[in-house]
């Protein structure tokens, strides 16, 4: 039995269906992320296990004990919004304790707690500032710090890193993967940012209009998508028809499928390669180059059909627009997916 239980959820406002037959566990100590584009029912599940909203159908268990309609405060679930949702009034210290103070914990235990809780996200030194003297990024660490304080079942983290500068941010993805691991606390993170989610995650659950469109680890979801939606959301895939598969390799596809191949395992070069049983290689035309940090991508005209090339990038080995390439493309890496499918998960 998992941890927690998401038993055919069903979330409705109104007429519109916002969980669709949600089904699904979550293992004790595991790091659980929620990915998804917006709108598609990641925030609202997360909702639905804190109690903020009640569902429409199903059940939701927690460590054994049936939750649906027991009130939030009484779920001992921790939760982190995007807005930090800090009191003003209060310091950063009085913030971390307001939790133990409502559970009537020993004034001796809450100094002990609250100075381990603030240490533990860096802010010491910072106890007694207020909310509006605080970056983003403390006070993000503060509303951390106030949600594992309690000591919670659950940890929730609702997009909280999403109005942080892209160095910070990182910064505190690893901060936060580290506390989780820490204190082995069950905790889902929701956003809509596939890097993040493959940072920080034991297990993703990719939803699309309000079901699962595929769960598993990192490495799971990003090689092996279960649908083109899957292949288009992680890891920017390239997405041929058949036709134009069979147009640029000769090989024939399956009724009902498309390929999807990821643009960093395609190889390109200025000379051809020697054939190979194992691929294809193709000539191409350099339509552009776009850079992506330490990554260069070129967008590369085959055929009737543009394909995306990722390399390293590296300044003294680039190609220009116009330039004739030769592109190798390995037959392991041309995933043939069901068109428009979804997984069962």
């Amino acid at each position: 039995m998992a941890y927690i239980e998401f038993n055919d959820v069903v979330k409705r406002f109104g007429d519109n269906t916002v969980l669709d037959h949600i089904d699904f566990g979550i293992q004790q100590g595991d790091l659980v992320t929620l990915l998804g584009p917006s709108g598609c029912g990641k925030s609202t599940l997360l909702r639905c296990l804190s109690g903020l909203e009640t569902v429409t159908e199903g059940q939701i268990v927690l460590d054994g004990r049936d939750v649906t309609n027991v009130p939030a405060s009484k779920r001992n679930i921790g939760m982190v919004f995007q807005q930090y949702s800090l009191f003003p009034n209060m310091t950063v210290e009085q913030n971390v304790a307001f939790g133990l103070k409502m559970k009537k914990v020993d004034p001796v235990t809450i100094e002990k707690k609250v100075a381990e809780a603030i240490a533990m996200v860096e802010l010491t030194g910072k106890e007694k500032a207020y909310p509006a003297s605080l970056s983003g990024g403390q006070q993000q660490r503060a509303a951390l710090a106030r949600s594992i304080v309690t000591e919670p079942a659950v940890l929730l983290l609702d997009e909280p890193l999403s109005a942080i500068d892209a160095k910070l941010r990182k910064a505190l993805q690893s901060r936060i993967r580290e506390i989780h691991q820490e204190l082995g606390l069950t905790t889902i993170f929701v956003t809509h940012d596939q890097d993040e989610a493959m940072v920080m995650s034991d297990v993703i659950q990719l939803f699309h209009s309000g079901r699962i469109e595929q769960a598993g680890s990192p490495v799971e979801v990003y090689t092996h998508p279960a649908s083109e939606f899957a292949a288009s959301f992680i890891g920017s895939y390239n997405q041929l028809t058949g036709a134009q598969f069979s147009a640029i390799s000769g090989s024939p596809v399956p009724a009902g499928h498309v390929v999807a191949v990821r643009p960093e395992t395609i190889g390109i070069d200025r000379t051809r390669p020697a054939s190979t049983d194992d691929g294809y290689v193709v000539p191409g035309t350099v339509v552009n180059s776009t850079p992506r940090g330490n990554v260069l991508r070129y967008t590369v005209r085959v055929g009737q059909t543009n394909l995306l090339v990722d390399v390293l990038f590296r300044s003294f080995h680039m190609f220009d627009p116009g330039e004739t390439v030769y592109l190798t493309l390995l037959k392991h890496d041309c995933l043939v997916i069901p068109e428009n499918a979804r997984s069962a998960a």
